[in-house]
């Protein structure tokens, strides 16, 4: 029947009984299997990591401004960390910077979530947020 339609014979399922098989043109079956799995790869949204940094003392204004690059990136789909960089006699005081990591929490809670609690990594403070 397939060689009468120009087709071919393709075993959908060989571990059943009887086998089960189709009737299809094969080239056009693996090329729209192709191109729907180049689709899908496109629709894809790769999530990058966007860093901010900041100091202990930062002042009210620049701490805004931050922010808002913050909404800007999880609006984006992106994951954020937040880091806090301390210099000299800061290091004495890291309390500091986590209270500055505690505030962004507070600020961000609505639109994102803590994946990675803050840690110190030598002279900087990390914490990462995804969005929910």
């Amino acid at each position: 029947m397939a060689k009468e339609a120009g087709l071919d014979l393709v075993e959908v399922s060989p571990n059943v009984d009887p086998p089960v098989c189709k009737i299809l043109d094969f080239g056009k079956f693996k090329f729209e299997a192709q191109k729907k799995a180049n689709a899908a790869r496109k629709k894809q949204k790769i999530q990058h990591v966007k860093e901010i940094k900041m100091r202990p003392g930062i002042d009210v204004h620049d701490y805004d401004v931050k922010l808002k690059a913050f909404h800007r990136f999880i609006e984006a789909g992106d994951k954020v960390k937040c880091t806090i960089r301390f210099r000299g006699r800061e290091m004495a005081h890291k309390e500091l910077g986590l209270e500055v990591l505690n505030r962004i929490r507070e600020d961000v809670s609505e639109i994102s979530k803590v994946e990675l609690e803050p840690k110190m990594e030598g002279r900087q403070m990390t914490m990462v947020f995804v969005s929910k």
